[in-house]
């Protein structure tokens, strides 16, 4: 059974998502059950933990990006991140990820 959907706004530097949309500058507006926020609030935090891992990783300068598999791991979560705002965004949401390219046709059916 899905609960009840409410209105979210998603700050995608930041991490942030918050039900206000005046409590700061938002990216992305999504209509979420308290399930799915709660899955896109855990993908934000395991980028937020590869990012402490890239900067460690940032003094090896000579690993390269495209062998790292943490820049992987934060790619990766940024397609299921963007994936989910494209499911539960509006119109705009939707049209702007397109527009980005950044998912293929299965990843955003």
């Amino acid at each position: 059974m899905e609960g009840n959907k409410k209105t979210y706004y998603v700050t995608l530097g930041s991490g942030e998502i918050s039900q206000s949309a005046t409590g700061s500058t938002w990216n992305f507006k999504i209509d979420a059950t308290d399930d799915e926020i709660i899955a896109l609030r855990e993908y934000f935090d395991q980028n937020y933990s590869t990012e402490w891992q890239n900067f460690y990783r940032a003094h090896v300068p000579y690993v390269q990006y495209h062998y790292d598999r943490e820049n992987d791991a934060y790619d990766d979560t940024m397609k299921k991140i963007y994936g989910m705002i494209y499911e539960l965004g509006d119109d705009e949401a939707r049209k702007h990820i397109e527009s980005m390219g950044i998912l293929t046709e299965e990843e955003h059916k």
